[in-house]
């Protein structure tokens, strides 16, 4: 079995985490995705991770989305 391949890049604030992803399509050229949660714990101390946002969550996702955008061009910049 093949082991995943990590994300490239991980923006963090706080519980909430943008995981920026790199995939090559079929002519060799570089793409990138983000995938965006935020961590949390439940009532028995377990850790666990979810999409969902509430109000104070907001804004902190935007700056982790605007930077993850940011990090994203600067890698396709480097890629040319």
């Amino acid at each position: 079995m093949t082991k995943p391949n990590p994300p490239v890049e991980r923006v963090r604030f706080g519980t909430v985490q943008a995981a920026i992803w790199k995939n090559t399509d079929k002519e060799g050229r570089n793409r990138y995705s983000a995938t965006v949660e935020r961590s949390y714990y439940d009532e028995k101390g377990e850790p666990h991770s979810t999409g969902s946002f509430g109000r104070d969550e907001l804004l902190t996702l935007s700056k982790v989305a605007d930077i993850a955008n940011t990090r994203i061009h600067a890698l396709l910049s480097a890629d040319r």
